[in-house]
């Protein structure tokens, strides 16, 4: 009798919900992780989609390669860019999901809806695509995509001197190079992933947020590897472009090669076939499930613990 009381005051009122500076900051940890794991899977995707004369035979002669001629650290070029990177889009990725997500969220359960989740998922995509990863990306390809051993043989010395000589060169709008496609690539990705991260908990694990439960690792990683894997292969095209948009520059007043987005996948169409305009999608397979399972894996428990921890001893 208790029991059925207890249960129907619970439901009585909604579900208080996790704030979004708790999600933010469990997305912050889970970026700094991932970045220091995936980084040479990152840098050899990079290569291998401006690789035009097929130097590279594939993932592990691409990282052979790199490795013999520049040295193993060369696999973690541009990591302090990536890193913090990852850490600021996770930030805002996770935390501005959650505000928009209040929009969706019935008034009486406090649950987001499907089309909600997917809605709320674009937006965050947005606007990580534009405040952070388009400037971050463009400093980290153009110190990727440079070859050889001596510093002084480099024309990008480090992350600020490349942003630098961008502006210098090229304006402030430089740093954006590609904002188009990796507005749409983002985009889609984290509505894609916010919607299966959440059902894959459901369906796998009966994991409802705000629910008290938090679950194990293996359980976090295995859904975070699953919603991570749509996001490449339907945006594959975009994530082309976008790397030969911010790669290429205005290098002694030169013309550049890529007018815009839809220039730039005509272009690679026509010269190097459809196929190319997925090129470097096994890296990126090898890359964002597997990053997606390494951040979800930490922010899960961050988020459930303070869901064990606050909100379920506040409804008690």
């Amino acid at each position: 009798m208790k029991q059925d009381v207890a249960q129907d005051n619970t439901n009585s009122y909604p579900k208080k919900s996790i704030p979004p500076y708790m999600k933010a900051i469990s997305g912050s940890l889970g970026g700094i992780m991932e970045a220091s794991c995936l980084q040479p899977i990152d840098v050899i995707k990079t290569r291998l989609q401006l690789d035009r004369s097929g130097n590279y035979k594939g993932i592990l002669h691409c990282g052979a390669t790199i490795s013999r001629t520049e040295g193993v650290r060369a696999l973690w070029k541009g990591l302090t860019p990536f890193a913090t990177h990852l850490t600021l889009k996770y930030s805002l990725r996770m935390g501005s999901n959650a505000v928009l997500q209040s929009a969706f969220k019935d008034p009486e359960t406090g649950k987001v809806s499907g089309h909600g989740r997917f809605l709320s998922g674009f937006g965050a995509g947005v606007l990580e695509a534009v405040i952070i990863v388009t400037p971050f990306e463009v400093v980290k390809i153009r110190l990727q995509q440079q070859r050889g051993l001596s510093p002084e043989l480099l024309k990008y010395k480090g992350p600020v001197h490349c942003a630098r000589m961008i502006i210098r060169e090229e304006g402030f709008c430089g740093l954006w190079a590609g904002v188009a496609p990796t507005v749409m690539r983002n985009g889609t990705n984290q509505s894609a992933m916010f919607t299966a991260k959440n059902a894959f908990d459901v369906l796998l694990w009966k994991k409802d947020e705000g629910d008290g439960r938090v679950l194990q690792p293996w359980q976090s990683m295995i859904s975070g590897f699953l919603a991570g894997t749509a996001g490449p292969i339907c945006t594959g095209p975009f994530d082309v472009v976008k790397t030969r948009l911010m790669a290429q520059s205005r290098e002694g007043g030169g013309v550049l090669k890529y007018k815009g987005m839809i220039h730039a996948i005509r272009t690679i169409y026509a010269e190097e076939g459809l196929l190319a305009l997925w090129k470097g999608l096994l890296p990126r397979l090898m890359r964002i499930p597997p990053g997606q399972a390494i951040m979800w894996g930490v922010a899960d428990q961050i988020i459930g613990l303070y869901e064990r921890r606050y909100l379920q001893l506040s409804t008690l």
